[in-house]
């Protein structure tokens, strides 16, 4: 009979209970969230900025998810104005936010059997900035008869701060898997190459963007891609960004991602009958529209995303019709339940575990459900 043999941890594996070599530091506490304070970074309100880490004494992979909540760029909407679309925790992070975690997203959930990163090393990158975590501004709005507001749109420099902590916490990771969605998927995406190059101990990187779909410019789009251009001020983070992208064309990010690194895998998913992030893209841009008129405009860009996802090998897609829930917003939010491909009898739960688990792997997209958000 062979017998496994370890050292202080269980450094190899027995058959098929494997227990993977744990590399990196012992930490003072696993399978808790802990508050993290970098320094010298704030929320859009100028209150210190919080992170939360939840160790794991089982891998040295590592999940880093990003929190959604729309997104500001004018008085009305950073200040949570009545009927228009604004951001969440625009006053600040509070201590126990690491209690949103697994409701926000599966990634985070240890609880979860079809989380492929439940065993994982967690990090939770909450979201006050309303900058889809890329920002590089700071503001003060104005409205007549109302105080002024500053505003921190500080998420790129916020990342930073978050990489740095993260270079320095980690020495082995084997996988890196970034998400997020809604804005949170922005911020996945934008800042995939950060985290991929800054984290220098990652071997292999994974990126999911949930329901945070940068579109050709080309398409519908472009209005809404000028203007967060300006207000905030994203001309200043060009030169940090992969050779190949362009803000003339913000969908470029996605090509220029999979050239960077052509051996990851990058992925986006979202609903077609996405009836919020879709708001957020055209709503203000095109005077209100009604809804199919909206849907309408977001196939249109679906199917440029389509064409260009097609030119790389490593870029794939993984797009359900509707779900009744959050107004087909987010595929993954709460969990990954009833965001499936009923046609091809695959689930996003299946989808995902095989795309973390370097199975072969195929770009999904939903024909029209009859009856279906009617």
């Amino acid at each position: 009979m062979s017998r496994c043999m370890g050292l202080a941890i269980l450094l190899a594996a027995c058959g098929d209970n494997a227990v993977e070599e744990i590399q990196n530091p012992v930490r003072d506490a696993y399978d808790t969230w802990l508050k993290i304070e970098p320094p010298g970074v704030v929320c859009g309100n100028n209150t210190q900025y919080k992170l939360f880490a939840n160790f794991s004494d089982k891998s040295d992979n590592l999940v880093v998810v990003f929190e959604p909540g729309g997104a500001c760029w004018d008085y009305a909407s950073c200040t949570g104005q009545d009927g228009i679309r604004g951001a969440a925790n625009i006053d600040g992070i509070p201590d126990d936010h690491w209690e949103l975690a697994p409701f926000i997203s599966p990634f985070l959930s240890r609880f979860d059997d079809t989380n492929p990163s439940r065993d994982w090393n967690m990090i939770y990158v909450p979201y006050c900035t309303a900058d889809v975590h890329t920002g590089n501004k700071t503001v003060t709005y104005s409205n007549e008869g109302a105080p002024d507001v500053e505003f921190h749109h500080d998420g790129h420099e916020v990342v930073q701060k978050v990489v740095s902590y993260l270079d320095g916490e980690f020495t082995h990771v084997p996988k890196l898997l970034v998400t997020g969605c809604s804005a949170g998927g922005v911020g996945s995406l934008v800042n995939y190459r950060f985290l991929r190059k800054g984290i220098t101990a990652v071997e292999k990187g994974y990126l999911i963007n949930d329901s945070g779909p940068v579109f050709p410019s080309s398409g519908y789009s472009a209005p809404m891609h000028a203007m967060i251009r300006s207000a905030w001020d994203l001309d200043s983070i060009t030169s940090t960004m992969p050779s190949g992208f362009t803000l003339d064309d913000m969908g470029t990010i996605n090509t220029a991602l999979a050239d960077e690194f052509p051996t990851d895998r990058l992925s986006t998913t979202y609903f077609r009958r996405d009836f919020n992030f879709s708001l957020y893209s055209y709503e203000r841009f095109y005077d209100f529209p009604p809804k199919e008129e909206i849907l309408r405009m977001w196939d249109a860009d679906t199917q440029l995303l389509i064409e260009q996802y097609a030119t790389r090998e490593n870029l794939e897609y993984f797009i359900p019709y509707f779900r009744d829930i959050n107004d087909s917003h987010c595929t993954t939010v709460l969990n990954f339940a009833g965001s499936d491909i009923q046609a091809q009898n695959m689930t996003l739960a299946d989808w995902v575990n095989d795309f973390v688990g370097d199975q072969p792997i195929e770009s999904y997209i939903e024909a029209p459900v009859l009856g279906e958000d009617d």
